[in-house]
């Protein structure tokens, strides 16, 4: 095979990490479908590390593959270390390298080892064959562990200049003078909601449905401020379309109707993820192809 025919992807989350080998003629995932294993987002670096490399080792991966990885920030995807500090996960990857463990696991060259920022890898994989296909300018965000963010125009990513917030990272704005991530992340959630160490997210949304007035009023306000936060940026970066991912936007039913208000009822069409599991290795991998170099010119990009 070609060496840009197919391409590994791996897609690492606070709680989880996936992978697929990914068909570039159809950007799509191969028959042999995506492999999920679990991480502890507070376990020791050798803990995680073991966890993406076991995960992309359930492929028969040839040494001559090329991996696209989709990680959440912040992360240095240059150079592929970790810069994670007092984020609520992976503390212990801060100042490891690694790009050099997971090449060296999967038995890959550090310089086939293309890092992307999840959220911009999700977007990417949502233009490409998901719910934003067809659109010039699109935003999304991704609710999880955090509040992960991306623009896109014409297929590139911005994340600089004055039309996106700085780095293209809406985490780093703040609402009320306090950071959007104190009011809108899972921890934000769970802590405004006070429910104890047995409560998550889920339980939260299932007595929103419920009908439950303090679970629909943590759900309301943290969603309100989210799309007063980025109501602006959308209309100055001209997005015709915001696509919503992440764990908690499993609960779309719940999250649209006030994140719609907060954003001012005009603006974007506001739609949720067609491949949400899909869409970040698929980016990963069209953003891993585009960085391919000619044949014979080494990289370590």
């Amino acid at each position: 095979m070609a060496d840009n025919d197919v391409l590994a992807a791996l897609d690492i989350g606070g709680t989880h990490v996936a992978a697929a080998v990914v068909d570039t003629a159809t950007w799509t995932v191969r028959p042999e479908g995506v492999r999920r294993r679990p991480l502890r987002a507070d376990g020791t670096a050798d803990e995680i590390l073991s966890g993406i490399v076991a995960c992309g080792r359930e492929f028969d991966l040839p040494a001559e593959v090329w991996c696209g990885i989709a990680v959440p920030g912040p992360f240095d995807v240059a150079r592929g270390v970790g810069l994670f500090q007092s984020v609520g996960k992976f503390d212990s990857l801060y100042g490891v390298d690694v790009r050099s463990a997971v090449a060296d696991g999967l038995g890959l060259a550090r310089s086939r080892l293309r890092f992307i920022n999840d959220a911009e890898a999700f977007l990417i994989g949502e233009w490409v064959a998901g719910a934003v296909s067809g659109h010039d300018r699109a935003a999304a965000i991704t609710l999880g562990t955090g509040v992960g963010s991306a623009f896109l125009a014409d297929g590139t990513i911005v994340a600089a200049g004055d039309s996106v917030p700085p780095e293209g990272r809406v985490d780093l704005l703040t609402i009320g003078g306090r950071p959007l991530e104190e009011i809108v992340s899972r921890r934000a959630l769970l802590t405004a909601y006070g429910g104890g160490p047995d409560i998550d997210i889920r339980d939260i949304a299932e007595r929103a449905r419920s009908g439950e007035p303090q679970a629909q009023a943590v759900i309301d306000t943290a969603m309100r401020a989210l799309g007063r936060a980025l109501g602006p940026w959308l209309t100055r970066f001209q997005a015709t379309v915001l696509v919503v991912g992440g764990a908690i936007s499993a609960s779309w039913d719940l999250i649209e109707p006030p994140l719609r208000a907060g954003l001012g009822g005009a603006g974007p069409a506001l739609v949720p993820a067609r491949q949400p599991v899909l869409s970040p290795l698929v980016g990963a991998a069209w953003h891993c192809c585009r960085t391919i170099p000619p044949a014979g010119i080494p990289t370590e990009g």
